[in-house]
């Protein structure tokens, strides 16, 4: 069997899981792993993950810090909720790169998918692994999961824990038919797209609770 050679980025409990997976799974090479910095506090922590593991972390938590070498020599990367622009020259140097967006692609790309999902009044909501183009979350679709939400009722927490659950679900279900499943492209015409200047506008949804966001 050959073994894969992978890099991870990302940051917190669901891209430590997919860490724990690589790292125990026999064909598969857990090579380096690239932490967000600073890592948020309200999380797990991939650094100490990586610590207490032995498995070889980034420190400086910056892609452009991984070397030629290892981006051509390895069979896959994979980002999980990473916050940096991952740029073209970067992806053309790598043999396959992937992102987990913890949303239904086309719908809700960029920044804070769930909270504007719940903002919207969204009955359903997703997770989508994808290829990472030099676009934002516009990659062609690998795996998807939806799911039922409740804005009456929910709130971001309530379905970003769900967000997790499925999205290690899809995680385990594609990796090992990854070359095997043709991706589709984005129907653009379905597309929505949220940044950081828009933030101000999710106000009751701009924390994990309404509480909190007030």
């Amino acid at each position: 069997m050959q073994v894969k050679k992978v890099i991870v980025l990302g940051k917190g409990e669901l891209c430590v899981k997919i860490c724990q997976w690589f790292n125990n799974h026999p064909g598969y090479n857990l090579h380096l792993v690239v932490p967000v910095t600073p890592e948020p506090k309200w999380t797990q922590s991939l650094t100490q993950w990586c610590w207490e593991n032995e498995v070889t972390y980034l420190k400086t938590g910056d892609n452009k810090h991984i070397s030629d070498e290892d981006l051509s020599s390895s069979d896959l990367i994979i980002s999980v909720f990473y916050d940096k622009i991952i740029k073209k020259d970067f992806i053309d140097k790598c043999s396959r790169i992937i992102n987990l967006h913890n949303a239904p692609l086309p719908k809700y790309r960029g920044v804070s998918p769930i909270n504007w999902a719940l903002k919207n009044n969204e009955k359903e909501h997703g997770v989508t692994i994808h290829e990472i183009s030099p676009g934002i979350d516009d990659g062609d679709i690998i795996g998807q999961i939806k799911y039922s939400i409740y804005p009456e009722f929910e709130e971001v927490i309530d379905v970003y824990n769900k967000a997790i659950q499925c999205g290690y679900l899809l995680f385990k279900n594609t990796i090992p038919l990854i070359d095997n499943i043709t991706p589709e492209k984005q129907d653009e015409l379905k597309s929505s797209y949220y940044s950081n200047k828009e933030n101000h506008l999710l106000k009751e949804r701009a924390n994990f609770t309404k509480e909190q966001s007030i």
